[in-house]
């Protein structure tokens, strides 16, 4: 899955993300429950679902859905894209990231700064303006460079777009994903590394966007970890492991008592549904993912 292509541009073929071979979740549609009209959901915990994913339904479609499920926002989507969830009374939780700070290419390299403060200098203003309250970043491979290192120069970095962030009121969120699959040398790939760059900025407008299914390929011991430094995360996100589909009963990560613990922690923000599909009715997995994150 290559995730990192569809980030750098906001658009994915939808024949490429269904038809990609899943380990899990074949039965979602047929467990998934299918009421008409709203679902009244618990609401202990805001739910949103990562537009990349559901490729292949319409937007407009998606987030119709997904305010007939009783999801309060619609993600990672451009500028372009953010009033087609807007007029729909959704929100859209994270800003898709910026064309200067592919996953690949991030703030781990001082020679990358200038391009990306630029960039947000343009973008934030349009993210505050559409009530958008975070915008996603990225830290970049390592390519030689060392962790401490990198430490330093994405420091750097987020310490210069700070006067920006906080001059608009949003937050930047830097993505903890794994390299030992999905995304190889990404730097910042565990949560002590992700913990330790909040301590140096030490700002609230900066904080961890704690990817579930990344970090439990990394580091596992997902619920002790969230307990440990919720005070850094801003956001989640979700999907099963192995293979990054429906969280059923055929992986080995089990998002009723992880929600229940981002609960407990009495966090406001929002938890992505970011699972890719595997059935042949997408919107009914997305229903029976949120029904299991809704406790």
């Amino acid at each position: 899955m290559e995730r990192r292509t569809f980030l750098a541009s906001t658009t994915v073929g939808a024949a490429g993300m269904l038809g990609m071979a899943g380990m899990v979740g074949a039965n979602a549609t047929a467990l998934a429950p299918q009421p008409a009209g709203t679902t009244a959901l618990k609401g202990r915990l805001r739910q949103s679902v990562c537009r990349w994913c559901f490729g292949g339904v319409p937007l407009e479609k998606l987030c119709d859905e997904a305010k007939a499920i009783g999801l309060k926002s619609v993600e990672l989507l451009g500028p372009d894209k953010w009033p087609v969830a807007l007029e729909r009374g959704l929100a859209c939780a994270v800003a898709a990231p910026l064309k200067s700070n592919p996953i690949g290419k991030g703030l781990n390299r001082l020679e990358h700064h200038d391009a990306i403060v630029r960039e947000l200098e343009q973008r934030l203003p349009l993210v505050a303006k559409a009530g958008i309250p975070q915008q996603i970043l990225f830290s970049g491979n390592r390519a030689g460079l060392s962790d401490e290192q990198g430490l330093e120069h994405c420091a750097a970095g987020l310490k210069r777009m700070l006067p920006i962030a906080e001059a608009h009121g949003v937050t930047l969120i830097m993505e903890l994903l794994n390299s030992k699959v999905d995304h190889k040398d990404y730097q910042c790939d565990r949560t002590p590394w992700g913990v330790k760059l909040c301590e140096m900025v030490a700002s609230p407008r900066v904080g961890l966007l704690y990817d579930i299914y990344h970090m439990q390929i990394m580091e596992g011991d997902i619920i002790h970890t969230i307990r440990d430094h919720h005070r850094h995360i801003k956001h989640y996100h979700t999907a099963g492991v192995p293979g990054r589909r429906e969280f059923d009963g055929t992986q080995e990560l089990q998002y009723a008592p992880i929600c229940r613990a981002i609960v407990e922690t009495g966090f406001a923000g929002y938890l992505g549904q970011e699972f890719i599909p595997s059935g042949d009715d997408p919107l009914a997995s997305l229903r029976a993912m949120v029904a299991i994150c809704d406790v």
